[in-house]
């Protein structure tokens, strides 16, 4: 059987969806801490069992009769991430599974300058600390946290953001697609994937003449200085620390730390990734951008 953890969250139900268009229903089960929210997979023959990773206890009966567990990291930064996430390998090991895959993110390293990713480098050391097959799906960065960089950019005309660097924006449909192919697979590897991105990486510069050829209206990349922005997100109520912890991926992006655009998202795809351009056009479409 395979469990998907996350399963009502926004990656992890695309996931689920791609990997029932792969095999039956009666196969697959899902964690999740809200039963009632995933009905509508039960309804479908789906397994849906109460999985919480802040109580491990409840993760021993979800991950039952797993064969391979998607542990997908939840939206919780720094030591208590870790624990919950590194709670959910250890209980998948502790059921059975055979392998268990962790969705992670391109830049995962100790050293990163990107918080999370340095959070995904210490699950991925407990991953590998087991002696057990596991793959750590290296995920680009998500397209859609464009929308906190570009702010008010598309009404304003100016993109205001600090210095930044390359990121190759990957899409929540394009990774699920990926991971369902993986979970589903034979020939999967041990150990981090090459990076899952699209094909291109482009710095905010880039960014704003997208969104100048998409509106009609021009958009001026400003550069702020890295302190100034600090003291413009806690101006607007952002707590200091998590305005440093958001000026860490501007950090990372010049250092270079999403700047890999590699192929092998599209092979699992078997056709392009989306592109950064078809991102910005829902945005503007849907007027969030």
């Amino acid at each position: 059987m395979i469990i998907i953890t996350g399963a009502t969250g926004s990656l992890g139900a695309r996931i689920v969806e791609h990997v029932l268009a792969r095999v039956p229903a009666g196969r697959v089960g899902v964690s999740v801490r809200d039963p009632e929210r995933a009905r509508e997979l039960a309804d479908r023959g789906v397994r849906v069992r109460r999985g919480d990773f802040s109580e491990p206890a409840t993760l021993d009966r979800a991950f039952e009769g797993a064969d391979r567990v998607l542990v997908v990291s939840p939206d919780v930064l720094g030591p208590d991430g870790v624990a919950r996430s590194v709670a959910a390998v250890d209980a998948a090991y502790r059921a059975g599974a055979e392998r268990v895959l962790y969705t992670g993110h391109q830049a995962a390293a100790p050293d990163s300058l990107f918080a999370p990713a340095r959070d995904h480098a210490a699950v991925e050391a407990r991953l590998a600390s087991t002696g057990r097959a596991w793959t750590s799906l290296r995920n680009g960065y998500y397209a859609t946290s464009l929308l906190f960089h570009l702010g008010d950019a598309a009404s304003t005309g100016e993109l205001l953001a600090p210095a930044d660097g390359p990121v190759a924006w990957t899409t929540h449909d394009d990774l699920a697609e990926a991971a369902a192919a993986l979970l589903v697979g034979t020939d999967v590897a041990d150990g981090p994937t090459p990076p899952l991105t699209a094909s291109e990486a482009v710095d905010l510069e880039q960014v704003a003449r997208t969104l100048s050829e998409l509106t009609g209206r021009t958009v001026r990349r400003v550069v702020l200085d890295d302190e100034d922005f600090v003291a413009r997100r806690v101006a607007a109520g952002v707590p200091e620390a998590m305005a440093r912890a958001l000026l860490g991926s501007y950090l990372a992006a010049r250092r270079g730390e999403f700047a890999t655009a590699d192929p092998f998202l599209a092979t699992l795809l078997g056709r392009p990734a989306t592109p950064v351009r078809v991102t910005l056009q829902g945005m503007i479409g849907t007027g969030t951008a």
